[in-house]
C-alpha cells in the first residue's frame, strides 16, 4: 500500500458467530474421519493460531499440536524459516491454515512433510480464495470462500494488526489528510 495511505476498519463480512460455528462444524467431520486415531494438528504461523485454537478445542480426539513458519520473497520464492519440532513419520497429519490464496506456499509445504513419511497429511482451511489459486492443492475441509475483498481478523493480518479481531472485517485505505 502507498505510505500516504491509512488503513481504517470496514464493513464486518463474516461475524464471530458464523465464524465458531463453521467451526464446530468442520470439527464435527474431522472427528468423524479420523475417529478413533491420534491426529497431529500442524499450523502454519502466525495466522492460524485462532483457527487452531478453536478447532481443537471442538475435537473430541486425541490431538497433538506442532507449527512451522515460512517465508515468501517478492519473487514467490518459499523458504522455511522454522521448521517442525515433533517427527510426523507414521502420523495423521492435518495442516490447518488462515487462508489459501495462490497456494504456492501450501504446496511447499506439502513437498517437505512428504518427505517425513507420514501415514497420512490432509488440509484444513478456514477461509479459501479458489480465484487466486495459481497452484493446485487439495483443500480436505474448506470453512468459508472469501471474495477478493482486502479483509482482516480471526488471523489474517495487514502488517501483522488485527489477527486479533474476533470476526472478519473489511479493510479500507484512505488518503492521509
Amino acid at each position: 500500500m502507498q505510505e500516504n495511505l491509512i488503513p481504517v476498519l470496514g464493513q464486518t463480512i463474516v461475524t464471530e458467530q458464523a465464524i465458531q460455528e463453521r467451526v464446530a462444524e468442520l470439527a464435527a467431520q474431522i472427528a468423524r474421519d479420523y475417529a478413533g486415531r491420534p491426529l497431529h494438528l500442524l499450523m502454519v504461523l502466525r495466522g492460524a493460531v485462532p483457527f487452531l485454537v478453536d478447532l481443537a478445542r471442538n475435537l473430541p480426539l486425541d490431538v497433538s499440536f506442532d507449527s512451522l513458519a515460512v517465508t515468501r520473497s517478492a519473487d514467490s520464492h518459499v523458504k522455511l524459516i522454522k521448521d517442525l519440532d515433533i517427527p510426523i513419520e507414521g502420523k495423521d497429519v492435518l495442516i490447518v491454515e488462515d487462508i489459501v490464496n495462490g497456494g504456492n506456499t501450501l504446496h511447499y509445504v506439502l513437498q517437505t512433510l512428504y518427505l517425513r513419511h507420514p501415514r497420512s497429511i490432509k488440509i484444513c482451511t478456514m477461509f479459501d480464495r479458489p480465484q487466486k489459486r495459481t497452484t493446485p492443492v487439495i483443500i480436505d475441509y474448506i470453512g468459508m470462500k472469501l471474495d477478493d475483498r482486502f479483509v482482516v481478523g480471526y488471523g489474517l493480518d495487514y502488517n501483522q494488526r488485527y489477527r486479533n479481531l474476533p470476526d472478519i472485517r473489511e479493510l479500507n485505505f484512505v488518503k492521509n489528510a
